[in-house]
């Protein structure tokens, strides 16, 4: 089964079976998706990786701080509720799911401010998942500028590497490394939340899964006998991440839908127009 296969078989049961554990879905996805990405580090090389990572830095560090600064102004000019806008914001801008259950306990959300926000996020990954192939073959565009494309204008790290992995390996590498760098934003962007909302900067949470990421692909680099089982464990981790995405779509009923409110959906959307807009054009015109 295929990635976006995969999520619509899991939003067709959400809107016929209720879940029977909507609260667990989160942790589940969550644990999921990171040894699924750990396991795709056994298929890359670490200089090729950092070749790929080193390009997108400029890009990542411009598109993370105009996102958390075109949703500060949104959120007023819409009057929606600060800490909702806040996580809307810093979802599009950093690595979706990931740096809304990274930053809700630093700036004290509650479960339904945080409910809004992850909904909003994971039905506009499950769009970008359908779109964003079919769109890259439109448009023409490399493996290596797709890959990139799908780092900056993909919230959640699930569904970058579902898209990414539909398009091509080397999209996926490609991808994978500068999501996963824009991931390591959310330890600078925690603290900046934690004095932005006057709380206690202990619960700044350490993506420590990346740094296991980048231990796994070192070793895959330099020793044989993980070159030689490396297929079969990203094979086996490709599987998790279409579980992954499973899970996610039955996490995503009408009623979750309709539960979101239009101005702050409606902020979302406006974020990540302008982000994938904005990214393709310099994708391509640094390709000119």
């Amino acid at each position: 089964m295929s990635a976006p296969a995969a999520l619509l078989t899991g939003l067709l049961c959400a809107q016929f079976i209720n879940h029977p554990y909507p609260r667990l879905n989160h942790k589940v996805t969550g644990w999921l998706l990171k040894s699924s990405v750990i396991g795709l580090g056994f298929g890359m090389n670490i200089f090729s990786a950092f070749n790929a990572g080193k390009e997108g830095i400029l890009l990542t560090v411009i598109s993370i701080f105009s996102v958390l600064t075109l949703g500060f102004l949104l959120g007023k000019v819409m009057k929606n509720q600060r800490k909702v806008s806040f996580l809307i914001s810093a979802g599009t801008a950093i690595c979706g799911g990931s740096a809304i259950a990274a930053l809700s306990p630093v700036m004290k959300a509650r479960e339904k401010e945080i409910s809004v926000s992850l909904g909003i996020i994971f039905f506009l990954n499950a769009i970008a998942l359908l779109i964003f192939p079919p769109l890259g073959h439109a448009l023409h565009l490399t493996q290596s500028q797709f890959g990139m494309w799908c780092a900056i204008a993909i919230h959640d790290t699930s569904s970058v590497v579902g898209a990414a992995s539909k398009y091509g390996e080397q999209a996926l590498e490609i991808a994978t490394t500068v999501k996963l760098a824009r991931a390591l934003w959310i330890v600078p962007v925690s603290f900046f939340t934690a004095c932005l909302f006057n709380t206690d900067r202990k619960k700044v949470q350490m993506p420590w899964f990346i740094a296991i990421f980048i231990l796994v692909m070192v070793l895959n680099t330099f020793v044989p006998f993980l070159q030689q089982i490396g297929p079969f464990i990203v094979k086996l981790s490709k599987q998790l991440l279409h579980l992954t995405l499973f899970f996610i779509g039955t996490g995503l009923s009408l009623k979750v839908i309709r539960s979101i409110g239009i101005r702050p959906f409606l902020q979302g959307i406006l974020l990540w127009a302008a982000i994938s807009g904005a990214s393709l054009w310099a994708i391509v015109w640094m390709a000119g």
